[in-house]
């Protein structure tokens, strides 16, 4: 993971500092949102990792799925990671993209993973705490996973809070076993 970080890095800052010198940052993240799902495809990934396909047949196919909704230099962008052998690499430069920009704006996009859905009232206040913790406006993007019996999980930049009932569960069994 921390080797990926490394090689999207670079990638990332630099379509930032594109985006921001353009004035466009809302449009890229919407281009390497769309990138990072076609890479992550099973299809595509496959394609994409096939030696025996030419590059040039990859770039084809990755922009005919894309359709028209990369800028020429969003097809710039698929074509040097292509030629670079990078483009499996996309999740992750969006990602970067994305801490870059939320930390250009102020802001901050927190994942929060839920045994249950989250009430309006439970979504305000964990935005507030989280506000009055990292002093930036936040937004939540909630996702519900019922194997976590109980409590939440929220991912905030670099910081992971786990309060779910299975982590509980799991440090108390570590604490018993000493």
């Amino acid at each position: 993971m921390a080797e990926q970080t490394t090689i999207a890095r670079p990638y990332a800052q630099a379509v930032f500092s594109l985006a921001n010198e353009q004035g466009k940052l809302k449009d890229w993240s919407e281009m390497l949102a769309l990138a990072a799902t076609v890479a992550s495809n099973e299809e595509m990934a496959a394609l994409i990792d096939n030696p025996s396909v030419a590059r040039d047949q990859v770039v084809e196919v990755f922009l005919d799925v894309c359709g028209n909704r990369l800028t020429e230099e969003g097809k710039n962008l698929i074509k040097v990671l292509v030629d670079n052998g990078r483009l499996a690499f996309l999740p992750e430069i969006a990602a970067l993209y994305e801490v870059e920009r939320s930390n250009a704006e102020g802001t901050l996009v927190a994942e929060v993973t839920s045994a249950k859905a989250l009430t309006d009232a439970q979504q305000t206040a964990i935005a507030a705490g989280l506000k009055k913790r990292f002093g930036r406006d936040v937004t939540l993007e909630c996702k519900v996973n019922d194997s976590l019996i109980g409590g939440a999980v929220i991912r905030a930049g670099d910081v992971v809070i786990d309060g779910s009932v299975t982590a509980k569960l799991e440090k108390l069994s570590h604490q018993l076993m000493r």
